[in-house]
């Protein structure tokens, strides 16, 4: 095959043009001959037709751009041409190139890497089927809109109801697992034989329950997790029909559950090992229609019917209990939350609010590249001059000028892409525990498209200016001064983007500021107790306790008490049965003596409830106000009392002496169905039950502590069962040396207990705020990568300047101005537009950070000081990246200028 590049001679001929180009090249040349000889025949010179033919024909070039441009697939020739320019051209400035790349493959790839968070957390559907259909169902009562089930009202709920295909609940427990190596607590759940069919989650092996197995008194089975199968079993298929010992009692292996089944999809730091029929709960308040128990269900709507039609549905279900039980069920009612709008809570906000940030980041990238277009775009208005004057259109420079943005924005886009690897998997690592399908994050097919999309975006976004500004230049001025000097209107277009550039690098820094000012009084805020040198753990008491008679669970109790309290290095030790600060709550009704009782439990007062042995206020260091905290003698035969906090006694004795009121328990001796009335003996400090940043705006706050031992005998008999106790104990000790001290006790006791669930409260706290320091991080990033790009490009813009006025400040030197005064000028005007961005950025940010509110504590959206500071801030880097190439104009020589112009 001949080469198109062969030898002929000592020339080298080109390759071989396409058939229609050359037709149309020899059909203007021959207009252009038959013009000429017609003028030569009416009797002028060869050289006079000539020219006067070509100046009557006019440019030809335009003229075959102009006949191209209707060519069918001229524009993929075209299209070729430009790519190939583009590269050619970039590669000519590999500094810009690789700095304009850089800058863009940051704010892509830090869109890219939330994106993929978002896209993991909000766009992907929900792994189960139909999940429109989904609806998390709650008690209401009127002073809560989300409380737990009652099992007998459930099940009325699930006969009585026309709105849902089926209905099933959940509730979270631990079993203590023995005869299979080391003594274990296993977290479970209890569900009712409904739960994973109405899901649609199918058994790894085995199956689920059937209809009728989660009945009180049917034959105890269980299914286990397929971590749990493979970690104990082997992975047995011969583990089907086996049996665990559970709380001492024999459970029959008949299924096993996904090992990624978790309701919400979230990542626990202890996953879900069992699952057990709820009618296996030995608790003796299961069939109470008055106790909530911490039970809440699930419901499939049938099709066809909305979340509306079945809340009126379950309306009228609950007015007939509240007729057909008035003391238990009056002013009950049932809450219908979607799914997915509880299976996200307030995520969705906080990472909508996260992507409009990192936006912000990329259009200061884009602005950024469209500086650095313009600046060098003055070097090429020769060369686009020439190309005009030669014939090339405007649309044609238009879609070249595109072209190389294009590739930039590309390439940006690939090493964004690389570069979003990275700080996903970073991310990945600072997620909340409790972020709902953290464990699907990924760069994904909907990442590569999203990447890929927001590319060309921003693409055309900084191109479209500089290149509309450049495609039209003025052709005699450019000519005829060589392409030398700048333009006043490109100026001001890069003004008008630093501008652009400060004002959305302080929208960011205000929102960081906000985020880090909330987490700041955050930490500074009390919780009510120490939680330094603080640990808790849980305590499986033997399955020998389970059915043991109420003096030997508490004789137990005593004992452990006793013997933790005496461990070498433990400086304080107490149980903790109920609510903990933090960790979990329990709620109990009560009238104070004196008062009419209530007709019903609607119209009952709520308290939190704890119950603690003597030691607990200085375990957790909770400040005693007034009177006594429980002592030794406060035990099964002294009489009742209760020590309650500050707001119980403001909310509820505001006015009276807390000291001697007697106060009417109802359900603490559920099973006799008799309120129990207690003593107030002592005020303590309040403690921030449901988080440092949640507990001021929750309706339930009311706090009242019990004595363990004072408990009434059907409460103790319960203790063993459900993860048996709750320990915290006060030491200096390192926490692995505290735990392995508190394991080794707990064996002296009894080896068929296990300590379980080690916790400091520090991390307790940190985990509580994983979500703040998340979006704190996150936003604080985004508005250093703002600042950093923000203030490159005003460096860029003023070292523009200042190359265009080299002339004109050696000519200023030259005629006696200081060097001080050039410094001055140009810091001037770098200060003027730092200036006005501020100034725009300071009233976007008052509107903007509105939508940050829910994320704030403690602090204003509107915060003075936090706006001064970051207003002051930006001003300052700003002129810092103005002072180099100022003090390079002070530094110039005026001969130096004045001989190269």
């Amino acid at each position: 095959m001949k080469s198109p590049f062969h030898r002929d001679g000592d020339k080298v001929s080109q390759p071989r043009k396409p058939d229609k180009q050359r037709d149309l090249e020899e059909e203007l040349d021959s207009h252009l001959k038959m013009s000429q000889q017609d003028r030569q025949d009416r009797g002028e010179s060869p050289q006079q037709a000539a020219q006067s033919a070509r100046r009557e024909f006019g440019n030809v070039a335009l003229v075959q751009h102009v006949t191209r441009d209707q060519w069918r697939g001229r524009w993929l020739d075209e299209f070729l041409q430009d790519f190939r320019f583009a590269v050619r051209t970039l590669r000519k400035s590999p500094g810009f190139t690789a700095i304009a790349i850089l800058t863009l493959a940051l704010g892509i790839g830090a869109n890219s890497s939330l994106f993929s968070v978002v896209n993991a957390v909000l766009l992907n559907p929900i792994p189960y089927p139909h999940p429109e259909q989904l609806v998390m169902l709650h008690e209401s009562k009127p002073n809560f809109r989300s409380g737990s089930i009652s099992y007998p009202n459930f099940r009325d709920w699930q006969h009585d109801n026309h709105s849902f295909s089926s209905m099933a609940v959940v509730r979270s427990t631990s079993f203590t697992l023995t005869g299979l190596g080391e003594t274990e607590e296993l977290r479970a759940q209890f569900i009712s034989s409904d739960y994973f069919s109405l899901l649609a989650v199918r058994p790894v092996v085995g199956r689920f329950f059937r209809a009728g197995e989660d009945e009180i008194g049917a034959p105890p089975i269980v299914l286990v997790s397929e971590n749990f199968w493979h970690r104990k079993l082997s992975g047995s298929a011969d583990a089907l029909g086996k049996t665990l010992n559970l709380d001492g009692k024999s459970y029959t292996i008949v299924g096993v559950t996904p090992a990624s089944f978790e309701l919400f999809q979230r990542v626990t730091i202890v996953p879900n090992d069992l699952f057990v029929p709820i009618g296996q709960w030995s608790n003796p308040l299961l069939n109470k229609r008055e106790a909530g128990l911490g039970i809440h269900g699930i419901g499939r709507l049938k099709p066809g019917v909305n979340i509306e039609q079945a809340t009126a549905d379950m309306q009228r279900v609950t007015d007939n209990l509240a007729q057909a039980y008035p003391v238990a069920d009056k002013g009950i009612g049932a809450t219908l939350v979607d799914f997915r709008k509880e299976m996200l809570g307030d995520v969705q906000s906080v990472l909508l609010v996260l992507l409009g940030a990192v936006g912000f980041v990329l259009l200061i990238a884009c602005a950024n590249v469209a500086n650095l277009l313009l600046a060098r775009s003055t070097g090429r208005t020769r060369e686009f001059a020439i190309r005009v004057a030669l014939g090339a259109g405007r649309s044609r420079l238009v879609r070249q000028l595109l072209t190389e943005s294009l590739l930039l924005a590309l390439s940006g886009g690939a090493l964004g892409l690389l570069l979003a690897q990275f700080a996903t998997r970073a991310a990945v690592q600072l997620l909340p525990v409790q972020l709902p399908r953290a464990a699907d994050i990924e760069i994904d097919g909907h990442v590569l498209f999203f990447t890929a999309g927001i590319s060309l975006l921003a693409g055309i976004l900084f191109g479209i200016v500089p290149a509309l500004r450049t495609s039209h230049p003025h052709l005699h001025d450019t000519l005829k001064e060589g392409g030398r000097g700048g333009s006043g209107s490109r100026n001001r277009a890069q003004g008008a983007f630093v501008v652009a550039e400060m004002a959305m690098a302080l929208v960011l820094l205000v929102g960081a500021g906000l985020m880090v000012r909330s987490l700041v009084v955050l930490w500074r805020t009390s919780p009510g107790f120490e939680p330094a040198n603080l640990v808790t753990f849980g305590l499986a008491l033997p399955p020998s306790m389970l059915g043991a008679h109420p003096d030997a669970i508490r004789s137990q109790v005593r004992d452990l008490d006793r013997k933790f309290a005496a461990t070498p290095g433990v400086e304080a030790a107490s149980q903790s049965w109920a609510a903990f600060p933090l960790s979990s709550d329990d709620e109990q009704l009560f009238w104070i003596d004196g008062e009419p009782k209530p007709a019903t439990e609607s119209d009952m007062k709520w308290t939190l409830n704890y119950v603690v042995q003597p030691d607990y206020l200085n375990v957790m260091k909770i400040p005693l106000k007034r009177g006594r905290f429980f002592n030794a003698h406060d035990d099964e035969h002294s009489p009742f009392v209760a020590v309650v906090d500050q707001e119980f006694a403001h909310k509820y004795l505001a006015g009276e002496n807390p000291i001697g009121k007697r106060i009417h328990m109802a359900h603490l001796n559920m099973m006799e169905k008799n309120d129990v009335v207690v003593e107030i003996v002592g005020v303590v400090g309040h403690v921030n039950q449901w988080g440092l940043d949640s507990d001021f705006n929750q309706e339930l706050r009311a706090q009242i502590y019990f004595s363990c031992l004072q408990m009434p005998d059907d409460y103790i008999v319960g203790v063993p069962g459900g993860g048996g106790t709750f320990m915290a104990v006060r030491s200096a000790l390192p926490t692995e040396q505290l735990v392995d001290a508190m394991r080794r006790t707990s064996r002296e006791i009894n080896s068929d207990q296990a300590v379980y669930n080690v916790q400091t409260m520090d991390s307790v706290i940190s985990a509580s705020l994983a979500a703040r320091r998340f979006s704190m991080i996150l936003l604080a990033s985004f508005a250093a990568l703002a600042l950093l790009l923000a203030s490159i490009g005003i460096f860029g813009v003023i070292s523009y300047v200042v190359g265009q006025k080299t002339r004109e400040i050696g000519l200023r030197i030259a005629l006696g101005a200081s060097r001080s005064a050039v410094l001055r000028m140009i810091l001037t005007q770098g200060g003027k537009l730092a200036a006005v961005g501020v100034i725009v950025g300071l009233g976007a940010s008052f509107v903007l950070t509105r939508s940050m509110e829910a994320m704030l504590f403690g602090v204003s959206a509107s915060d003075p000081f936090t706006f001064i500071a970051v207003a002051a801030l930006l001003t300052t880097v700003a002129l810092a990246a103005c002072y180099l190439p100022a003090r390079r104009a002070m530094l110039v020589d005026p001969m130096v200028a004045l001989r190269h112009e």
